[in-house]
């Protein structure tokens, strides 16, 4: 099964969560820099959920770049993604609206564990689809970045009911985490097409 629809329609599903969660913002009622002030809060939450969805969009990305074809159950596994992705702008306004009370925060901890265990389960689909020695199965290799994000996770969830702008920096710390660029696909691709171009001369 061609992977192209599942990859447009999973760009399409995350670009109108972005466009929701930035339309979840409120105006300021008044017109100078002290209106802002209020509304900081909401505006680092919002960044911090725009951060972690775009960085789903790009490991979801390279993830069908390095896949060679899709089945039924990766198609479900994929929407299992997205449901969970979708969910992030009510969260993201909840903890915005509640000023970092415990359950939205705790709440919010839960979506992102179930995103993250979401794109492992998608991961492991697409693998199990694809021989061992792929060029996907070689890039993903044990995953330790997606096995350690979720720990925090773990651990953030629990700290919310100590401390919920403790359990928002752990949050955060996983974004830096994927932020730092993994380049593990892109190379595995890059090599193996050096391996073709070698062998067609």
């Amino acid at each position: 099964m061609n992977k192209g629809r599942m990859e447009a329609f999973s760009d399409g599903v995350i670009a109108v969560i972005i466009t929701i969660m930035v339309l979840e913002i409120k105006v300021p009622h008044g017109a100078d820099w002290s209106a802002l002030r209020p509304l900081i809060p909401t505006l680092l939450i919002y960044l911090l959920s725009f951060v972690f969805v775009g960085i789903y969009w790009n490991n979801h990305h390279h993830l069908l770049q390095a896949a060679r074809r899709v089945n039924g159950q990766i198609l479900w596994a994929n929407l299992h993604l997205l449901f969970w992705l979708s969910l992030v702008p009510f969260v993201t306004a909840w903890m915005g609206e509640s000023h970092l009370a415990v359950a939205p925060v705790a709440v919010y901890g839960v979506v992102l564990l179930c995103s993250g265990a979401a794109y492992f389960i998608l991961s492991r689909a697409l693998m199990s689809l694809h021989s061992k020695d792929s060029a996907l199965a070689t890039a993903v290799g044990t995953d330790f970045k997606g096995k350690i994000s979720v720990a925090i996770y773990v651990v953030a969830i629990s700290l919310c009911f100590v401390s919920p702008w403790l359990a928002c920096a752990l949050y955060a710390l996983v974004d830096v985490i994927w932020l730092i660029p993994d380049r593990r696909i892109e190379k595995e691709l890059a090599e193996r097409a050096n391996q073709r171009d070698t062998a067609a001369d």
